[in-house]
């Protein structure tokens, strides 16, 4: 794309519109920066320079870039000079949306008299995150009789709320121009959506479907086929990587932002599950177009697991008894006769008919491979039985997962192509290699941080570990002048029971010194109820409690409110953006360590300590200490921020793996001295400022 009345390109840009010179990326930068009304900061050039020599180099790269470093553009204005496409995976749709919606429109713009194009995006997500036109016009597969059904009947006619919801999703068909989940407004519930939403197994396929020319799924795939920068989620980059069919396009370079939460995404996509109610909807799907006796087989292996689970214990399985094992392979093989009973009624015609068969198929599908994987018992694989109840009642599930997935990623990650992994929290310790061990980049691959002058190419061959190199280019801010990490290190270590009095009466009294506009994180949800509900009565401030509202409704309660607390678990950790006085006190009850009796934990631990590791500094610690190093983050968001970050546990001050913690957190001042904190506490507090607007975060 060229334009006669374009601007000229720079001096120095090659006179392919594809590439330009690697020299040119802090120009380039500064019209980029520029163009979003930012400042430039030099973390953030630092931070293009090192993604640019990486993917010219067809190296791997870690980049731990702290909050307000501007990172997004630092990797967007490398990537879109290099001319290849680029995939860029984040693990939170507010990233994804600013990419899509701000960052890469006005970079695209910026650039353009260098580039003297101006290159497409778009953004990818799971099939199921569309709305599916057969479904919103034909109706829905039903567990409960023949054929298809009207959702608007079935969930309580057009007075009732899913029956509601499923008329404005329908209304919303013939509105929206994407089909995206994300783009409705008010959104709806999650069983609402099912009932107009279809899996990749349980579509017809675009050539089958009467709706397929317009399916919006399939043209957000042929949207992302022409794209050159594709914007898409850590799930979708999970699933390109595990089941060896891609969904993604082909490209030459991938982004991983927020990269900390990579292994457990992946972890979570490559996790399966075998309960009771998936054999259940299994069995009524199959029964209206499965030959009976395959029914009646899978009735029978249900009814048994059903009857099995019932009793089961919690815990992990090292290996399935005879008496569950044989009733996971009664599933197994009843699956397998009901996909070929469905496979012998298929027509090839396209009738309602087919949506129902699709369905039944892709449950028993599902259920035969989770069946398959228990019984396989790998030694790559962790099983446990596990009760979604927070009081152990009801019917029990068996559980499988990966013990690691630094192979799977080491495997398919690196050989293709360069990849950037980024976040403001990467190095652990003080030290890279143990997060980019769990993403399969192994310590003997590592590089000097920076490439050197006259630096010979590397030899790459089908043996050689991924080579990468790991950078930390700061932060704008100045933690020790705007933070203190306190530590209470004369309250006793915390037990197993929530109730902490002692922790209690200091929580409260570092609120009242802060006049409010404390976050407050728990290692459990239990622990933050029982604080709310503790300090509901003992004082004046208002205490927010996370799952009482959604927690963007919170959120905003909480911003605009100085004088208001929140109190939460794991999603406070990460991913709240509160700038200002709103939120000056930050508290931790504990570090958070996983439950002892966590199954794939412990199995991870364990699997270290057999290897001559030390499973707990590798697991257990490394997680905490990603927890921890989140939490503290979300007080200093902005230049002017002021605040302290209390961690109620003495062992932060006392075990010797407290030093660890603290050199993965921001570098705060660091005390334990409580008056010395309540004074400063109230000094912020008297000289805070107006509470401004919770603003959106810089590149």
């Amino acid at each position: 794309m060229t334009n006669d009345s374009a601007p000229q390109p720079l001096p120095g840009a090659s006179e392919a519109p594809e590439t330009v010179s690697r020299a040119l990326v802090p120009q380039l930068l500064h019209a980029a920066v520029t163009a979003v009304g930012g400042v430039e900061r030099p973390g953030q050039v630092q931070m293009a320079e090192a993604v640019a020599d990486a993917v010219e180099h067809g190296e791997h790269l870690l980049v731990q870039a702290g909050t307000g470093t501007g990172k997004s553009l630092a990797y967007l204005v490398p990537a879109l000079a290099h001319g290849d496409r680029v995939v860029v995976a984040t693990a939170t749709l507010a990233l994804q949306r600013q990419l899509v919606e701000r960052d890469l429109p006005r970079t695209v713009e910026a650039l353009h008299p260098v580039l003297r194009r101006r290159p497409l995006y778009a953004m990818l997500k799971g099939r199921s995150n569309y709305l599916c036109l057969h479904r919103a016009n034909e109706g829905t597969p039903s567990d409960e009789g023949e054929g298809l059904f009207d959702p608007v009947e079935a969930l309580g006619g057009p007075t009732g709320k899913l029956g509601q919801d499923v008329l404005r999703l329908r209304e919303w068909a013939d509105e929206t121009e994407t089909g995206d989940r994300d783009d409705l407004s008010p959104g709806v519930s999650d069983k609402a959506w099912a009932q107009l939403s279809v899996t990749s197994k349980e579509c017809l396929g675009a050539t089958k479907c009467a709706y397929g020319q317009e399916c919006f799924a399939e043209k957000a795939r042929e949207r992302a086929k022409l794209a050159d920068v594709v914007v898409t989620n850590h799930a979708m980059l999970a699933i390109d990587a595990i089941e060896g069919a891609p969904v993604l396009p082909e490209h030459a370079m991938l982004i991983i932002d927020e990269a900390h939460e990579l292994v457990n995404r992946v972890t979570g996509a490559a996790t399966a599950e075998l309960t009771v109610g998936a054999v259940n909807r299994a069995v009524k799907r199959a029964a209206k177009l499965a030959n009976e006796k395959a029914v009646d087989q899978l009735q029978a292996a249900a009814e048994n697991y059903h009857g099995l689970m019932e009793t089961a214990q919690p815990g992990r399985v090292e290996e399935l008894p005879e008496y569950l094992a044989y009733a996971v392979a009664g599933i197994r093989d009843a699956c397998r006769q009901v996909i070929t009973s469905l496979g012998e009624v298929r027509d090839k015609a396209l009738t309602d008919e087919d949506a129902v068969r699709k369905q039944a198929m892709a449950s028993a599908e599902s259920l035969h491979e989770t069946a398959e994987r228990l019984l396989g018992e790998s030694d790559y694989d962790v099983v446990w039985i596990e009760r979604s109840d927070r009081y152990g009642l009801g019917t029990a599930s068996l559980r499988v997962a990966p013990l690691s997935v630094s192979g799977l990623l080491r495997e398919n990650l690196y050989k293709e192509r360069s990849v950037v992994l980024t976040s403001a929290t990467l190095k652990l310790g003080g030290d890279f290699n143990g997060v980019a061990a769990s993403v399969g980049l192994p310590a003997e691959g590592r590089l000097p941080d920076s490439r050197g002058p006259g630096e010979p190419e590397l030899e790459i061959g089908e043996d050689t570990p991924p080579y990468w190199r790991g950078i930390d280019v700061g932060s704008p801010f100045s933690y020790p002048k705007q933070g203190i990490l306190y530590v209470a290190r004369h309250l006793p270590p915390p037990g197993r029971e929530p109730d902490r009095p002692e922790m209690l009466d200091e929580l409260a009294d570092l609120i009242g010194a802060a006049g409010g506009r404390t976050l407050g994180l728990f290692s459990s949800m239990r622990a933050a109820q029982t604080a709310a509900e503790a300090l509901r009565g003992r004082l004046g401030n208002r205490i927010l409690l996370q799952g009482e509202d959604t927690l963007g409704e919170l959120i905003r309660e909480f911003a605009s409110d100085p004088e208001t607390c929140l109190f939460g678990t794991l999603s406070l950790w990460q991913g709240v953006d509160v700038p200002g006085s709103a939120c000056q006190l930050v508290v931790m009850d504990r570090i958070p360590f996983p439950r002892p009796d966590d199954p794939l934990m412990s199995a991870r631990q364990k699997a270290v300590e057999e290897a001559g590791g030390n499973g707990f500094m590798a697991v257990a610690a490394t997680h905490a200490a990603l927890l921890m190093a989140q939490g503290a983050g979300r007080l200093v968001r902005a230049a002017d921020d002021r605040g302290v970050v209390a961690v109620l546990d003495p062992r932060l001050a006392t075990a010797r793996y407290g030093g660890f913690f603290r050199s993965s957190m921001p570098d705060f001042w660091y005390t334990t001295d409580r008056n010395q904190v309540r004074r400063s506490l109230a000094a912020i507090d008297a000289s805070a400022s107006p509470v401004r607007p919770v603003a959106k975060r810089n590149g």
